[in-house]
């Protein structure tokens, strides 16, 4: 005997029981037609939660269930043979009835929305559904008419419109930018400022690209919304708009769970997690911060030039000074070896003395009352913030000049531990030196080139002009105190060199002229990286 699997078992009581629900079915279409009475159906009708009345061919009442009476305010006995009329907020518009007449008498059921007003004169929305009875010839006997109250439908309905608009016209007339992403990363939502921040981050890219470089621009930041919902506030985004325009935007991300809006997910609606980010542009508080801190330094870097040139005062006078008294000396010991010719107690050998003592008296005291430099704590600088500032600074002097600067900054560049202030003082003088040199007739190409790599250990800059150039014989000279090749003026007491040389020391590092330059002079800077 062949054994029947599970499988088989199973597919045949399916095929029985599917027979027995058709034999179960006939007799019950059967047993409907013997056993349904009418007032099983006035009972099923009477009850009904929905609005039903009946009416004669004139839309007189004849009758009206318990669901009529709760929505409409009047009782049975008070509808019975009152027209439909009654129920006419006087306020819909006539089409709409000339409409539903229409179409009755074309022996065809209506549907619509109608103003209808309740027996304490308290209008309501009445979704109405109006279909014609038919006798047994065919022709139109009565009305069944049956409607709800639909007024708080209509009103929360209006009320998520109404929000939807105000929301939809602050979104889309904000200045920040804001975006709503998928899980996939596709945009569901965005707003005609995040569509122009996309254009001005790629120009002649595709939206999808542009957004998946904002992204990437968002690092782990995102990465962390994405996976755990963590989201973050404050991150600040620096892009770079082509013809030397940089904007600056803080971004902020918060993850919003969404639930499935399919019917089957009602019982268990997965959540579909989303990332909204907005984006503030901040470049406006940026250049207004950018040009506060221009104007500390430009204060601070006075000030040190102040002192260093007070510095530079006393020991000029100091230097001065310092040769008539060694000369001074000089002829006093020589005239102290040969006793033969002036005995100590010579009033010129004492008029020497004298001479040579108030000297070295007046040496002191300016030596005492040189200004000391002031100590500043070292901090990690950018090269590359502080070149920007140097050539923000000598702007005005690069404009008089004509001279067209070729800025060549590295991109990634590793922090320097120094006094930015100093670094900003040397490498001005630097860049004064270089403007100095192409101020000359006889210099056609007014370019300053300004450059910043790394190397292995250092950080390192180079400043190229297209001047008259340095001798082989002076590119060490030229760092000694009180040398110059300038013409003698007020202002140049030949101490800008020695100056950026003893900035550049006390950061550890080396300036020197380039000898490799073949037309020009090229100043570089080496120090060494945190």
């Amino acid at each position: 005997m062949k054994e029947v699997s599970t499988e088989d078992r199973c597919h045949d009581e399916d095929l029985m029981y599917a027979d027995e629900s058709l034999v179960h079915s006939t007799n019950v279409d059967e047993t409907l037609r013997e056993e349904l009475s009418e007032s099983l159906f006035k009972q099923a009708v009477d009850h009904a939660p929905v609005a039903i009345s009946i009416t004669d061919l004139n839309a007189n009442i004849i009758y009206a269930n318990k669901a009529f009476s709760k929505v409409t305010g009047y009782s049975q006995s008070e509808i019975i043979g009152k027209n439909e009329s009654v129920l006419s907020n006087k306020t819909t518009p006539k089409i709409a009835y000339r409409a539903l007449w229409e179409r009755i008498k074309q022996k065809k059921p209506w549907s619509g929305l109608l103003v209808n007003r309740k027996k304490d004169k308290t209008p309501y929305l009445a979704e109405l559904t109006v279909a014609p009875v038919l006798d047994k010839d065919g022709e139109i006997s009565h009305f069944l008419g049956m409607h709800r109250d639909s007024s708080e439908l209509h009103q929360l309905e209006q009320r998520v419109n109404n929000y939807s608009q105000m929301i939809s016209a602050v979104i889309n007339s904000s200045q920040i930018a804001i975006v709503l992403i998928d899980a996939q990363q596709e945009v569901v939502l965005m707003n005609p400022s995040f569509k122009k921040l996309l254009k001005d981050v790629c120009r002649d890219a595709s939206q999808t690209e542009s957004t998946s470089t904002m992204l990437s621009m968002l690092g782990q930041s995102y990465k962390d919304l994405v996976s755990d919902g963590k989201g973050f506030n404050g991150i600040e985004l620096s892009i770079n708009e082509g013809g030397g325009n940089q904007k600056w935007y803080n971004c902020n991300g918060k993850s919003i769970d969404l639930e499935n809006e399919k019917p089957g997910a009602f019982f268990s609606p997965p959540e579909s997690k989303h990332a909204l980010l907005t984006f503030y542009d901040i470049t406006e508080l940026r250049r207004r911060q950018y040009d506060a801190q221009l104007n500390a330094l430009k204060a601070s870097i006075a000030e040190e030039q102040m002192t260093y040139a007070t510095r530079e005062t006393y020991s000029g006078a100091i230097y001065q000074l310092q040769g008539p008294i060694n000369l001074v000396g000089a002829a006093l010991k020589r005239l102290l070896n040969r006793k033969k010719l002036l005995a100590p107690e010579d009033p010129i050998i004492k008029a020497l003395q004298d001479a040579k003592e108030e000297g070295e008296k007046a040496l002191e005291q300016l030596q005492q009352s040189m200004p000391e430099s002031v100590v500043q704590a070292k901090h990690p600088v950018n090269i590359n913030e502080i070149m920007k500032n140097v050539i923000s600074l000598s702007i005005h002097k690069l404009l008089a000049q004509g001279i067209i600067v070729d800025w060549q900054p590295a991109k990634k560049l590793p922090t320097v531990l120094g006094i930015e202030s100093k670094l900003v003082s040397a490498f001005k003088a630097l860049m004064d030196n270089a403007i100095e040199a192409m101020d000359d007739s006889s210099v056609k190409n007014r370019e300053l080139i300004i450059r910043t790599m790394a190397t292995k250990h250092l950080v390192r800059v180079e400043l190229i002009d297209r001047g008259i150039g340095i001798s082989r014989d002076l590119r060490f000279k030229i760092f000694e105190p009180f040398f110059t090749t300038k013409k003698a003026t007020v202002n140049c007491r030949g101490m800008g060199l020695s100056m950026v040389q003893e900035t550049v020391l006390e950061h550890s590092g080396a300036v020197f002229v380039d000898v490799g330059t073949t037309s020009g002079c090229c100043m570089v800077v080496e120090l060494p990286f945190n």
